[in-house]
């Protein structure tokens, strides 16, 4: 693998002007400080795990005695004096550093003379309900190194597991792209499972959408679900740029082994966009079904309502006329009260059938 970065890039400068280019040995000027925060490490030579478990502070030398080994470093959750140790070790540019502290940056990636920076989210569905956990990992990749920064909890041994089962794709010159290979796969297909869980919600939801049950639980659920794919589509879209970035040749990172398997990914990462744009979709069309249902349930009680009110008009419309202070047939007579309760009984019970015709009642 050629050397990550060659385009020449510009570097910080030091107080007489001099750019300053630190090297991987830089430690050998600034002692090593081991980091406090938990860290996971493993060297590999072809494919081989040759150590692993070892102090972060021995990284450089490890790599120093064996030209044709690559190295993996962990950081969880660590604070700028613990990064410390891979700034002096690898040089690292400083705002990729600053990218890598910071919380909630933009999934992108960065590439400067000696390594590139990515920052991405794996993401899963917490008890198949839709909420989602969000993990935020930035790596840097350099020529003989993946470092990974997580700021979250992430299922490191997944990861691991992952990297062990494609050791059959190593060459000398790609061993740090395939451990890279290796986290974009899991991250996109993390993604992809949890779009497939909210899909799986969605389905749910949609089963009580004509029952007993809608109503303003069914709102709220679908209010959630729609909240919730908002924010998985603000993590899983960009990710098919970053795999493109890390595809482009000026990256110098990916080879012809590996490029079907980067390309893999991609296919993954647009999938997983376009099911859940359709998801975001089916929880529209859930809600303004349930809306027009809502709609249709109003009408049909407004015209039950007006028939049974045009119904006892009737009744109070003969018993108004027949209580005029005024003589009218019958007025006096037994038979005028008889008279006006057959009038009711047939006007009302008339209208009472033809309205049930009409699907009124």
């Amino acid at each position: 693998m050629t050397d990550i970065g060659e385009e020449p890039v510009a570097q910080p400068v030091s107080g007489n002007g001099d750019p300053q280019t630190p090297g991987p040995n830089a430690a050998s000027v600034t002692e090593a400080v081991p980091p406090r925060c938990p860290t996971r490490t493993r060297l590999y030579r072809a494919g081989h795990v040759l150590a692993e478990g070892f102090p972060a502070e021995e990284l450089s030398r490890r790599l120093d005695a064996d030209p044709e080994a690559v190295a993996w470093l962990d950081l969880y959750d660590p604070t700028p004096d613990d990064l410390q140790i891979v700034v002096n070790e690898f040089g690292l540019h400083p705002l990729a550093v600053e990218d890598a502290m910071s919380q909630r940056q933009r999934a992108k990636v960065d590439r400067y003379r000696s390594h590139l920076f990515a920052n991405m989210y794996a993401v899963a569905v917490r008890d198949g309900h839709g909420a989602l956990v969000v993990g935020e990992i930035s790596m840097f990749v350099t020529e003989r190194a993946l470092i990974t920064v997580r700021k979250q909890d992430f299922d490191i041994d997944a990861l691991i597991a992952r990297w062990d089962l494609n050791t059959d794709l190593v060459s000398t010159e790609n061993q740090v792209s395939l451990l890279v290979y290796g986290l974009l796969d899991a991250v996109v297909d993390g993604h992809y499972e949890a779009v497939e869980q909210l899909d799986d919600a969605i389905d749910e939801l949609q089963t009580h959408l004509f029952t007993d049950e809608t109503g303003s639980d069914l709102r709220r659920q679908a209010y959630d679900l729609g909240a919730n794919i908002a924010s998985l589509r603000r993590i899983v879209a960009p990710m098919q740029e970053v795999v493109n970035r890390l595809l482009r040749t000026d990256a110098h990172l990916v080879d012809a082994i590996l490029t079907p398997y980067y390309h893999d990914v991609h296919d993954h990462a647009l999938r997983a966009a376009e099911t859940l744009d359709a998801a975001r979709d089916r929880v529209d069309r859930i809600a303004d079904t349930q809306l027009n249902e809502q709609s249709a349930e109003l009408n049909e009680i407004t015209k039950r309502l007006a028939a049974w009110a045009a119904i006892i008009a009737v009744p109070t419309a003969v018993t108004g006329f027949y209580g005029q202070n005024v003589p009218y047939p019958g007025f006096g007579h037994h038979d005028g009260f008889l008279v006006s309760c057959v009038v009711m009984i047939v006007l009302a019970g008339g209208l009472f059938f033809y309205l049930r015709r009409r699907n009124w009642l």
